[in-house]
């Protein structure tokens, strides 16, 4: 059996969800494809049909995990998340074919080295088209990049006991929007604003009759709390946060059976559009690349920044998050009708 493995450890459940088209594409050459990625992201990876098997670099002794790898016969390595452990592995354990970045001190260890379209000044062609280079530059490919997540009938029975839980609904609303406010820098930073965010919740609820669930991880739980409270009025009881109540198994579940996704840039943005849900992802920031990184499936949306940064700022380093506190409620709603049905 020819064997090919997919190593994607670095970044986060995005990168290697978005990654996992290379597995795909693999499939064109090779019976069977595994991944080797970060523990966190094992669980992700577990529900892509386009991977056979999913190994684990929890950044432990490389000879080790070289020793592991030689094991299995693998007769190509594809590495998406290029560092010289990354670069170093495959070639400890003897894999024939290995594939990587160009231009970089480790690349040496790659049998193909593939330049990075990004690096050569590329801001609009989506990630998941650059990662198929490296498939590309083995005589693999796919016409679909759209990546596949696949909750499993636990993640399904655990979603739907969330939503039993919340019941009974307001007899006036027709269904759910999961809408996600935070990214992995919002709790870290401490003056992420809630007021923009609840202007949305309620907007959302309101226009299409509908709950909205805060999505997030447990140290998300504090913003989603406060954007809840600040929902008042005739809609503030369909404000539920829901935050570090699933896994991403269920959350996938969940984001499947929702009238629509709607949320900030991350993983769980990808995981949705994933699933297929309708996916609305929102790009405050003037640094972002929503070309790159916007959710990528049949029935998506993206809402572009509008409100000019202060020069210089990332979202690493904002010191007020004004685009945050000034989302453009009306723009957002207006991507999210495009989705729904009427």
């Amino acid at each position: 059996m020819s064997r090919a493995l997919l190593y994607c450890a670095g970044g986060g459940i995005g990168d290697s969800l978005v990654a996992s088209v290379v597995g795909r594409a693999l499939h064109a050459r090779f019976e069977r494809v595994d991944a080797l990625t970060l523990p966190a992201h094992r669980s992700t990876l577990e529900r892509v049909p386009d991977l056979d098997g999913v190994l684990v670099d929890d950044d432990g002794d490389e000879a080790q995990l070289a020793s592991t790898l030689r094991e299995r016969n693998y007769d190509a390595c594809v590495v998406t998340w290029a560092t010289p452990r990354t670069a170093h592995v495959p070639q400890a354990a003897g894999i024939p074919v290995r594939v990587g970045q160009a231009r970089r001190l480790y690349s040496r260890r790659f049998t193909v080295r593939v330049p990075v379209r990004s690096e050569r000044g590329d801001v609009t062609t989506p990630w998941a088209q650059i990662l198929l280079d490296y498939a590309r530059a083995i005589d693999c490919d796919t016409a679909d990049y759209f990546p596949t997540f696949v909750p499993t009938d636990e993640d399904r029975a655990q979603a739907e006991a969330l939503l039993a839980a919340l019941r009974p609904a307001p007899c006036d609303t027709r269904g759910y929007i999961v809408l996600h406010p935070t990214n992995a820098i919002a709790p870290k930073r401490g003056v992420w604003p809630v007021a923009g965010w609840a202007r949305l919740a309620s907007a959302l609820a309101q226009r299409f009759d509908a709950r909205v669930l805060l999505s997030g991880s447990n140290a998300d739980a504090e913003i989603n709390r406060a954007i809840a409270a600040a929902c008042s009025g005739a809609v503030g009881d369909r404000i539920i946060d829901v935050s570090g109540k699933l896994g991403i198994g269920a959350f996938g579940a969940l984001a499947q059976r929702a009238e629509a996704f709607v949320g900030i840039t991350t993983g769980t943005m990808h995981v949705a559009a994933a699933v297929g849900a309708r996916t609305v992802g929102i790009f405050p920031f003037q640094s972002d690349v929503p070309d790159r990184w916007g959710p990528l499936g049949r029935h998506t949306a993206v809402v572009r920044p509008a409100y000019p940064c202060h020069p210089g700022d990332t979202k690493e380093t904002c010191s007020d998050y004004a685009c945050i506190a000034h989302l453009d409620v009306d723009r957002i709603v207006a991507a999210t009708e495009r989705l729904i049905p009427a």
